[in-house]
């Protein structure tokens, strides 16, 4: 008799968060906790320069935004499909590619899952966007096909994948008691997902449910989009952001654009930037503004403008109040804010592309929105009330139903590996 097959993971490899879980005995899915009792671990990572150590999640973070010398890398998964992904870059210790950098993470994640459970995993669904790259049918293949290789890099000899609103509708159909077509809303930090299902407890056993997938649709819009907009325009303007200079010309947009961009942020601290942000001088009418710019290149204070707008739009959308961001490590009492206002403003043309991306999955599958029986969301950006509101004010006979936002995707993902 043979030995038994050990359980298979499913990975949710997020731009902004990354999930694992496998099926117990039980047959239900449950999540690994990855950092103390936490189950969805920031997918950050950080080469520390003093003594050549590497972090990941949130101790990552922690010693980043506590000033320790080192390289953090976060939003990862933006690069897949980017011709940087085999680019090598500098960290401590020497140089690595990026693909490599994805490698090291989603072996951290399988590590940590294996001294959990208490054997060595082999076996993985990891789960993917409907779109890596929007309207680039061979990035998109060239995407999925390096996050194989990281994977297997990484110590997992079987990968394969699925999209992650099917994972996630997988995981709400075991919640729901009747037959139901379903809008699956998978709001990640990169991309937003949608999926028309036909979902029911007779049909959880059906080997292959392709039949019940009516329609998919994804848009590359997410999470760190929101925070990238909210930087420029609450953050930005502060270091000098659509300043008119001394010619009547705004200064040049394209370091603050990099510096509020999560995967970009670490480009700017480079001798080479350095050097053509100080050329920037002369365009500037007010110089105190210029050296805002210069105080958070030089002291890498990028990630923590970046860190401090991301908690307060979560404060602001959570509280439905104005949130501030403390900017005293660039100038004593200087401070930004972020209100419910300033989302919906800023928001607005973001929000309407992804909910009109909603709307057309609903129209590919044949239905009317009011044919709907209920709205399903997932993925940490689908909680920001100013998207909330916006798909209501579209779907507003559909009852909206909030999922585990950030373990739905790798519970589903669980129980795909169970017919694989």
């Amino acid at each position: 008799m043979g030995a038994a097959v050990q359980p298979a993971l499913g990975i949710d490899f997020g731009t902004s968060n990354s999930a694992v879980s496998f099926v117990g005995p039980q047959g239900l899915a449950r999540l690994v906790s990855l950092e103390g009792e936490a189950t969805a671990m920031p997918t950050a990572v950080f080469f520390n320069s003093e003594d050549h150590s590497t972090h990941f999640g949130r101790e990552a973070m922690a010693l980043y935004l506590a000033g320790v010398e080192g390289r953090l890398m976060r939003s990862l998964k933006s690069l897949l499909g980017s011709s940087l992904l085999d680019e090598e870059t500098a960290v401590a210790g020497g140089m690595l590619s990026f693909k490599a950098i994805i490698s090291r993470f989603l072996g951290e994640l399988r590590g940590r899952a294996g001294r959990q459970l208490a054997y060595e995993p082999r076996r993985a669904v990891i789960g993917r966007p409907v779109h890596f790259v929007d309207g680039e049918p061979e990035r998109d293949k060239r995407a999925q096909a390096a996050l194989e290789q990281a994977a297997a890099s990484a110590g997992f000899d079987e990968v394969s994948f699925e999209l992650e609103p099917i994972a996630a509708a997988l995981d709400y159909e075991r919640r729901i008691d009747r037959e139901s077509l379903v809008l699956i809303v998978d709001i990640g930090g990169g991309t937003s997902d949608f999926t028309v299902v036909r979902l029911g407890p007779q049909r959880i056993a059906r080997p292959d449910r392709a039949d019940d997938i009516l329609a998919t649709t994804g848009v590359h819009i997410g999470g760190t989009d929101y925070d990238q907009k909210l930087n420029l325009e609450q953050v930005m303007p502060l270091l000098g952001f659509r300043h008119i200079g001394p010619a009547g010309r705004e200064v040049p947009s394209p370091a603050f654009l990099d510096l509020s961009s999560w995967h970009l942020i670490h480009w700017m601290s480079t001798p080479k930037m350095l050097r053509q942000a100080r050329d920037l001088r002369s365009s500037y009418a007010d110089p105190g503004l210029h050296d805002r710019l210069m105080t958070v290149l030089e002291q890498r204070l990028g990630h923590l403008l970046a860190t401090g707008v991301e908690q307060a739009k979560i404060r602001s959308s959570v509280e439905d109040r104005t949130a501030q961001i403390d900017l005293s490590p660039v100038e004593a009492g200087l401070r930004a804010s972020v209100s419910a206002t300033d989302m919906a403003r800023h928001l607005s043309v973001l929000l309407e592309r992804v909910v009109d991306c909603a709307a057309e999955c609903v129209m590919r599958a044949g239905l009317a929105p009011s044919g709907l029986d209920a709205i399903y969301l997932t993925g940490g950006s689908s909680s920001l009330r100013p998207f909330q509101q916006a798909l209501r004010s579209r779907f507003p006979s559909v009852p909206v139903v909030e999922g585990d936002l950030f373990g739905g995707v790798a519970s589903g993902l669980a129980y795909v590996s169970q017919r694989r």
